[in-house]
């Protein structure tokens, strides 16, 4: 049976080889999710720059090294839950979110990422930020069809988070990214409503400037002919 005092010491090297393994697994797990970070956050800006292939090949990169999180802490599911895990599962969806709907490939499905639904529920609704900004770039290019394809995506998706009425524990605080999704539509909205009305006012005022100048053109031309 042995004394307490050997039970014990027992009892402590078990523990501190399972603490060892654990704790091996979360140092390589955090830079594992960094990396998926930093790709997924390369991978939106790439697809700013319309570089859409460069874009996919960083979300390729980001895919393997989830595979391989996943690897690292299948004996450490407890970790699986931890907020570094699910931050960089919400930026990876984000990146495959945004190249989808603005480069017009396939819209993603948070099992064939292998992703929990809080972090592509929380990635979508981010997702919409990254829309905005290339609205408005479409906008300055006049792009009117594509800012209202855009702006009618973005409210399809909120139209979507704001079912989600579920705890936030469950969610992943899922409640205030819908707050902020309906900030930056309302925000959209009222600003491409603005610019519209702005582009319609300067096609009348040149109409007006047009007719303006064919008339005065005219006039000169009867007074120099008599």
């Amino acid at each position: 049976m042995g004394t307490v005092a050997d039970r014990l010491e027992l009892m402590a090297e078990k523990a501190r080889k399972t603490l060892v393994a654990k704790d091996a697994a979360r140092e390589r797990a955090l830079q594992l999710c960094r990396e998926v970070i930093r790709y997924s956050t390369n991978a939106i800006r790439a697809v700013h720059r319309g570089e859409y292939e460069e874009a996919k090949e960083l979300l390729a990169s980001a895919r393997l090294l989830l595979k391989d999180l996943d690897k690292t802490l299948s004996e450490h599911q407890e970790l699986l839950d931890a907020g570094f895990v699910y931050n960089a599962q919400k930026e990876y969806a984000e990146g495959c979110i945004t190249l989808a709907l603005i480069a017009g490939s396939t819209f993603p499905d948070p099992d064939e990422l292998g992703i929990s639904y809080a972090a592509y529920l929380n990635g979508l609704g981010e997702a919409v930020g990254e829309l905005r900004r290339h609205l408005l770039d479409c906008t300055r290019r006049g792009e009117i069809s594509r800012c209202e394809e855009l702006l009618a995506t973005m409210d399809d998706i909120y139209g979507v988070l704001v079912t989600m009425d579920f705890p936030d524990a469950i969610t992943g605080g899922l409640r205030r990214t819908t707050d902020i999704v309906r900030g930056i539509l309302e925000k959209t909205r009222g600003d491409l409503t603005l610019s519209f009305r702005q582009r319609e006012l300067e096609e009348k005022l040149a109409a007006f400037e047009e007719r303006l100048g064919i008339r005065m053109t005219e006039s000169f031309e009867k007074e120099e002919s008599s």
